[in-house]
């Protein structure tokens, strides 16, 4: 079983019928408890099981495709059109059998981090995921978009981000998919004063580093979720946006009082290359680095 703190590995059997391979895979990007996968297959079947992670499968294809899923013993046959998805629990084996092209995005996450998140979150009542056919969830939805943009983009924004969107969809998971719905405690109210100042001293100190949700939260001694939630009540923005404006903001002081390159500029603040500095930068100045260090 993969730990909480690993990437998933390619675990799980398949059996399938003349199946293309993952046209985008986040298997190399590193991210810890999730693989995250889009496809385009021709007609074909599918059998897919796996002991140690819950999958997710949301339909990308425009046009509606007759669908036969049988998860254990429950079978559904239906039209599947964009947005719907199949949840299939740790354990069960799912068979999928399609007649046309199939575009769809499989996202795969470690039950034991699923466990985790409920037991940190405080979740009471049972946490045991139920299958679900082609059911609807906006939500989840927007997350495996946004995941997706994320993969095809490969990875570019961080893994604070992915943390981040990871955590979400464990939550919304056990909010909706669960045998019976657990009670998730919600803390009101923000950050302190102090906390508000320890973490954003942490920020400050690391903009340079790979900074993680996980070592975040730990510094306030809080849930990933629940800290995430009291700092964007606290500030008006995510961990993952403050981080980023802090990061414009230092590659601002640093244009106008240094004479290092614009790469090493990026690579100091934390930025992956000179381009994922001037994307962001872009966005927030309405200027690329150049132009604004000629104007400082």
């Amino acid at each position: 079983m993969p730990s909480a703190a690993e990437p998933l590995s390619k675990t799980g059997q398949f059996s399938n019928r003349g199946l293309q391979p993952p046209v985008v895979s986040s298997q190399a990007c590193g991210w810890k408890n999730i693989l995250v996968e889009e496809f385009c297959q021709p007609p074909g079947e599918e059998h897919y099981q796996s002991a140690t992670e819950h999958t997710l499968c949301l339909a990308l294809s425009h046009r509606p495709l007759k669908l036969f899923q049988k998860v254990s013993v429950r079978t559904h046959i239906s039209l599947s059109t964009k947005g719907d998805m199949t949840v299939t629990p740790a354990q069960l084996s799912l068979f999928s059998q399609w007649d046309q092209c199939d575009q769809y995005l499989r996202i795969r996450i470690a039950s034991k981090f699923l466990d985790q998140v409920a037991q940190n979150e405080e979740a009471s009542g049972r946490v045991e995921l139920v299958p679900k056919f082609q059911t609807r969830n906006p939500h989840l939805e927007q997350i495996g978009t946004m995941l997706l943009t994320e993969l095809r983009n490969g990875g570019a924004a961080g893994q604070l981000y992915v943390e981040s969107l990871t955590n979400m969809l464990a939550v919304h998971l056990l909010r909706s998919y669960t045998a019976q719905q657990p009670s998730i405690a919600l803390y009101e109210g923000g950050l302190t004063d102090y906390q508000l100042l320890q973490i954003t001293d942490y920020i400050r100190d690391r903009l340079s580093d790979n900074i993680q949700l996980s070592d975040l939260a730990q510094q306030l001694g809080l849930s990933q979720f629940h800290f995430s939630r009291l700092f964007k009540q606290s500030t008006g923005v995510s961990p993952y946006q403050y981080v980023l404006q802090q990061r414009v903001e230092e590659a601002k002081q640093l244009l106008k009082t240094t004479k290092l390159t614009i790469a090493e500029i990026a690579l100091t603040c934390g930025f992956s290359s000179h381009s994922h500095l001037g994307k962001w930068f872009r966005q927030q100045t309405g200027m690329t680095p150049k132009a604004f260090r000629k104007v400082s």
